[in-house]
This record gives structure tokens, sequence and C-alpha cells, in this order.
């Protein structure tokens, strides 16, 4: 009873907060929220779409599931996921309940994989997945600018598709490339160091068909500082063996 006490009165606390928050004046920024939690049948994601692996596939899942013991082969359930996704473009119903099977699983705990990981796309996607990282060290270095460049160059908003079915819009949490921020996926390549301009040409050059090269747009190689590489600079690699113990 206490700890509910406590909890009512943390609740009030915060709703007081952010009402004192609002008639100050201050600026809340809200972010649309694209992710999907339950499953709702249409007509491009229904129980009633047959799906398999194809035979690639298939021999892929085979090997996968062979590095668990059989007891535990459940634990090829994200890998597998991950192959009917590339297979048919997106994690649908179908896809869940084909590797709940293929791996005598209950669906309902394929399910939970697969809303629990954002890595898992719930809807049909576009043929090029973008998606723009908005987490601290992208924001801090322009992660706005590359949101409102993808906005007003495709016309959509994160967790839509385009009418073309080219590109399908996401707004992500850490990609893993902060030194190169702000960035960018599309797909499973990372566009890097990026300004609104070249995120523009970017995606105009997508949609024209064109190669484009991911990595860092800024002119560096890799993630070395834009001033030049300041260690590793010798032709031949250290001889580790010159700074540790004999034994070792």
């Amino acid at each position: 009873m206490i700890h509910s006490i406590s909890a009512a009165k943390s609740s009030v606390a915060r709703f007081a907060n952010a009402s004192m928050l609002r008639a100050s004046g201050a600026n809340f920024v809200r972010r649309p929220y694209s992710i999907i939690s339950v499953h709702r049948d249409t007509t491009e994601d229904n129980q009633n779409l047959p799906f398999e692996f194809d035979k690639t596939n298939l021999a892929r899942a085979k090997e996968v599931i062979a590095k668990y013991p059989a007891q535990y082969k459940k634990g090829a359930v994200m890998p597998l996921l991950d192959l009917g996704q590339r297979q048919l473009g997106f994690t649908s119903i179908s896809v869940m309940n084909y590797v709940a099977k293929l791996l005598d699983m209950p669906p309902m705990r394929v399910y939970e994989v697969a809303t629990f990981y954002t890595m898992y796309n719930r809807a049909p996607m576009g043929k090029y997945n973008i998606q723009v990282c908005t987490t601290t060290p992208c924001q801090l270095c322009g992660s706005d600018d590359i949101m409102e460049a993808v906005k007003s160059t495709l016309g959509i908003k994160p967790g839509q598709t385009t009418d073309d079915k080219i590109f399908t819009f996401q707004e992500v949490e850490c990609l893993g490339a902060c030194v190169n921020a702000p960035m960018l996926a599309v797909n499973d390549d990372y566009h890097e160091d990026l300004t609104a301009d070249n995120t523009k040409k970017l995606l105009e050059d997508l949609k024209a068909g064109k190669e484009v090269k991911p990595g860092p747009y800024s002119g560096r190689e890799s993630c070395e500082p834009y001033s030049g590489r300041k260690v590793l600079l010798g032709k031949e690699p250290t001889d580790i063996g010159k700074f540790i113990q004999p034994g070792l």
C-alpha cells in the first residue's frame, strides 16, 4: 500500500512539473513513433498468405540451426527472422509463423522477438530503407538538418513509404557510427559526415537509379581525425613482442 501511495505521489509530481513547464512556455519536441507493436491483418500481411524459405535460404537456415544443440535450436530465431525478412522484404506474420514451426517454438515466442527488436520491419518496405540516426552524438552534429532534408526531398514522415514504393523513412536510435555523425543508413550501407545538401543529392541519385558510394562524405577514408592520422604512421607493424614478457 505504501508503495502504491508513493507511486501515485510520484505520478502527480511529474504531471505537475510538466504542467509548470508548459505554463512557462517551454517547447516540447514530439517525435513521431512508427514502431508497430501489435499485428493487424492487411491484404499484404495476414496469416493466409503462404511463406517458406526458397531453396537457397532454406540451406542457409539449416546451416544456422546446425550451430546450436538440438534442444536449443530456438537460439536461431533471430538470424532466421532476418533471412525471412530479406527474402520477403519485411517480417510478416507468415514469416514469423514459418520460423516458429521450423524451430518448434510457440508462435508467441517468435512474435516477442520480432516486436522487440527494431531491426525487424513489420510492414512492407520501400526499395530503400532510409534510417536516420537522431541519438545524441548525431543530433549534436546536425541530425535535425538531415531529418528535414529527407522529409522535404521525399515528402514523407518517419514511418511512411513513398507512393512509388522506392523509399521508406525511419528515425532510429544509435547506429554505431557516432564518430562520423551525422549519418544515415540506406539498407545495409552507412553514409556518414552528412550535410543537408549532400543528403538531398544522395536521395536524388538513388531515385534516379545511380550508384552511390557508402562511407564518409567529408573526404576522409574512414573515421580518422579531419586533421589526419596521428598514430600507426609507420610502414611496418609494431613488433608487439618488444613490449611484453617473453613468457607471453
